[in-house]
Parts: structure tokens; sequence; C-alpha cells
């Protein structure tokens, strides 16, 4: 993108502050959403794992460039795909301050209120979207560690009235994450709209309007969700506004406030590109809360849910901080060089202890390579990478991601072996792909309490499904051959099982 002389990139400064704001909000190797994409990428990269089971995260990766950017990289430069996903997730943390650096250059006249935006950003970067699900970044990498950053340099290039560059951008943020993308689609036409209102601009649409048309799933009807389904469905209360509390309103309301503010472009040292973009996001955040309101409103529109139209607001309260941040710079911080700081340091010093409360069994920062960690889950599917076979199909208590001492790490993203669905986060998938529905039900429903199962009930799992080994928090069934047991968690040998060879 084209910048004036007085607005060079300042490249090595945000490298370094995209290092602090590693070190501050961590890395997690295959913690939540990285359960589904991280097992994607090394499936591709490495064909002959997960030989069970694949379709719970295949599913996302036919949708998605996501998994053959890693694996093509990982063969590119011969690294683990291990170290591939924490170099992505570091370039793409980069990107993404770059990203809120190049919105800023058009939206504020003082270098002054573009550093306190981006490094707000950077303190705040795993902040919550509200109640949407979503963090602004993951400390984790995922498709939306790229569509973020490309979003932002799309409406860059929509603000610049560079369409044809915005175009190209919406359509590689399409390739790697859909969903994102439509709204941003969503956003360039309101943007549209509203430079139709104004009696002296007459800008033509932009050619990505269309681009994400053809990637929206056919599979929607009228009908209320039933059986498997409604279950996966509604454990994913933020899909219906109906279930949104008082606070979580007030996340949704309260930007939309200041951004009625910020439209009026009267505010010192803001462009007309600040003004046009806040006013753009007013009709694009009240017409996803009408969308959910509508979806909320009746059980007929269920299948509609997975639309997910108030994840919208990942983009708006992400415009918001960037914006709100240097608005504070350009009044405060004029002739004040400890105000920025000021504002810096309460803001890292409590995103660094919500990270110690979201993983507090794990390190801050898990580095790729690494054979022991602190969190003995991790331990375990460690070992189990290192001295299991790789044609391996486990099975685990369905419902083991939310135990506290797992800090969120998913078994097939650490331990590279296949296992029967969980409950927590397949059902997520099957929230998104109905068609899974029954089989999540019947294979999370089969290890259900697996850590108190005794040999004969291995067994009997055996003859319904290809297991061959097992991961137990808890001590050891009797009768069993279970070559790990530390602390706390055994892997074990299921008896009499046929694998895969005598799978029906």
């Amino acid at each position: 993108m084209k910048t004036a002389p007085d607005q060079r990139l300042p490249l090595l400064r945000l490298a370094l502050a995209a290092a602090g704001a590693v070190a501050l909000h961590g890395y997690h190797l295959g913690v939540e959403d990285g359960e589904i994409y991280v097992p994607a990428a090394k499936k591709l990269l490495h064909p002959h794992l997960y030989p069970y089971a694949t379709e719970f995260f295949l599913s996302h990766e036919h949708l998605s460039l996501f998994a053959p950017i890693l694996a093509w990289t990982a063969r590119l430069t011969h690294l683990s795909m291990d170290w591939t996903l924490f170099l992505w997730y570091v370039a793409t943390t980069f990107l993404v301050l770059l990203s809120c650096w190049m919105l800023t250059a058009i939206s504020f006249r003082s270098s002054r209120a573009r550093w306190c935006g981006v490094l707000v950003i950077a303190a705040v970067l795993t902040m919550p979207a509200t109640n949407t699900g979503l963090l602004l970044m993951d400390p984790y990498l995922t498709a939306r560690s790229f569509s973020t950053p490309l979003t932002l340099f799309a409406l860059t290039a929509i603000l610049e009235r560079r369409l044809g560059l915005a175009g190209a951008l919406t359509v590689l943020t399409a390739a790697i994450h859909p969903q994102m993308a439509a709204y941003l689609v969503f956003l360039g036409l309101v943007l549209w709209v509203a430079e139709r209102l104004a009696p002296a601009a007459r800008q033509p649409v932009p050619a990505a309007a269309g681009a994400f048309l053809g990637a929206v799933p056919a599979s929607f009807h009228l009908a209320a969700a039933q059986g498997a389904y409604r279950e996966a469905l509604y454990s994913r209360d933020f899909y219906f506004l109906s279930t949104w509390t008082w606070y979580h309103w007030l996340g949704l309301l309260a930007p939309l406030a200041f951004l009625a503010w910020f439209a009026k472009g009267r505010l010192r040292g803001t462009t007309p590109a600040f003004a046009r973009l806040s006013f753009a996001l007013l009709p694009f955040g009240v017409l996803s809360i009408l969308a959910g309101a509508v979806i909320s409103s009746t059980h007929k529109l269920d299948m509609y849910a997975r639309l997910q139209p108030l994840r919208c607001f990942h983009l708006i309260t992400l415009v918001f901080m960037l914006f709100f941040a240097g608005v504070l710079g350009e009044y405060w911080a004029k002739g004040r060089a400890w105000v920025i700081p000021a504002i810096l340091v309460p803001l890292s010093v409590g995103m660094f202890v919500v990270d110690y409360e979201t993983y507090p069994m794990s390190q801050h920062i898990e580095w790729p390579g690494e054979t022991m960690s602190p969190n003995a889950w991790v331990n375990t599917l460690l070992w189990i990478r290192q001295n299991t076979p790789a044609d391996a199909v486990f099975a685990v208590d369905s419902g083991y991601f939310t135990d506290p001492d797992v800090d969120v790490h998913g078994f097939r993203a650490i331990s590279e072996r296949a296992a029967l669905a969980d409950y927590d986060k397949d059902g997520g998938v099957v929230a998104i792909f109905p068609n899974l529905a029954d089989e999540w039900k019947q294979m999370s429903s089969a290890t259900r309490g697996l850590n108190h199962f005794t040999a004969q009930d291995f067994r009997r799992l055996a003859r319904q499904y290809p297991v061959t080994w097992t991961a137990i928090h808890g001590p050891a069934p009797a009768g069993m051959d279970c070559p790990y047991q530390q602390r706390g968690y055994a892997v074990c040998r299921i008896p009499d099982a046929p694998g895969l060879t005598g799978a029906a």
C-alpha cells in the first residue's frame, strides 16, 4: 500500500511491539480451536497420521487454505509443524499490528495517536470481543490469525479507494476464513452504500462484494434443530442473543455509542476516513444485532444460527479499541510523554494476569520442541506422541476438555494421534456441520466417564470402535498394560482390541 513520506512504515518498531505482544500474551500449542486447526495441518503434512474420525477436523480444512499454507511452509523450510505454527503465530502477530498501523495512518494525523492505538491493541490482543466466543487474537495460531490482518488491510484499501487491491485481499481472506470474509464483504457494502448516500461520492461497488456468495452453505432450511444436533447447537449459548446478559449487551452497545460520537468527524487530529469507517460500523453492528435477534426469536431459524451474525462484533470491537486508544493518544498524550506508558502498563499487567489464570497449569510460552511441561496432561500427550504407533486410535473421556488440569489443550493437536470425538470441542464442529451430529453423539456418549472404566468396559468399547489405546486421568484399571503412569495420568493398551484391521 502507498504511504506518504511522513507515513513510512516503522517496521522495526512494529516488530519490537509484536515481540512484546508475544511475550505478554504468551503462546499455547493446540489449545481451544487449535484442536481443530492443528490436526488438519499435521494430517496434510503427514497423511499417515489420524487414520480415524478425521471428519471432525477436516470438515473445516476443506473450506480453507490454512492447513495447506502451513504444510507448504513446513515442507519449504524443513521445519517441524510445531515450529511452523509458532513462527506463523509470531508473523501474524506482527501483521495484525502492521495492519493496525496502516489503518491508523489514514485515520489519524499525529504519530502519537497512531502509536497509542497500535500499542494499546498490542496490550489487549487477547481480550474477548464481547460474547462472540472470539478473542481479538488468539494466543495460538488459527485461520483467524490470518484473516484478521487481511481484513484490516482490505478495509484500509477500501477507505483509500483502492478497490482492486481491496477485492484481491477479500478474496484471499475468503480462501483462508470464508466466514470472516463474509463479514468483511458486508462491511464493504455498508461503506459503499454510505458513499452513495453522500452527494459528492459516486464510487463503484467493490469488486470483492460477491466473492463470498458461492461459499455460503446450502444446507439451510426453516426447521427447529432436533436430537443430537440441537444439543450441540444449544451448547454454544453465545450463538443466541436471547442468552446474553446485561454486561454482554453493554459490550454490544457501548462501542456503537462511541462510534456514533466518532462518526460526527469533529475530533481533533482525525481524518475523513476515521469518520467514514466509524459511521459505517454503526449500521454494520445494528444489522448484525437485528439478525441475531431474529434468529433467536424462533426455533424455526435454528439452522441459521451457525451463520453467527453477532461475530461482526469481532471487527467492531477491534476497530473501536484502535480508534478509542488513538483518540486518547491525540488528546491526552500531546506534550505528556508519560501518558501512553500510563495507559499501557495497567492494561499489560491485567492481560498477563488473565493469561496466567486461563492457563494456570502451563508455561506462559509453550516453546516448540520441548519434551517436558509443567502441565501433566501435556506431558502425557508428548509421551503418547513419542511412544505409541502413529496409527493408534485413542479413547479419551469425552469431557476431558473442561478438566481444569487440561488447560484446554487438545488431545489430537499435541499427541498427533487419532481419537474418538470429544463432547466440547468437536461439539463446536457439529454446530457448524449438522451432518456429523449423530456420529458425534454416539462417540462422545461411548466415552463419557471413561476415567472410571474397567478393563471389561474397554473391551466392550473396542468391539464398538477401532480403539487400541486409552489415556486416563486417574489410576490405571486393573488388568491393563499401562506403560505410562505419571502425575495422575495413565496411558494403557486396550486389551484384545482388534484396531482398524478388525473394524467393520
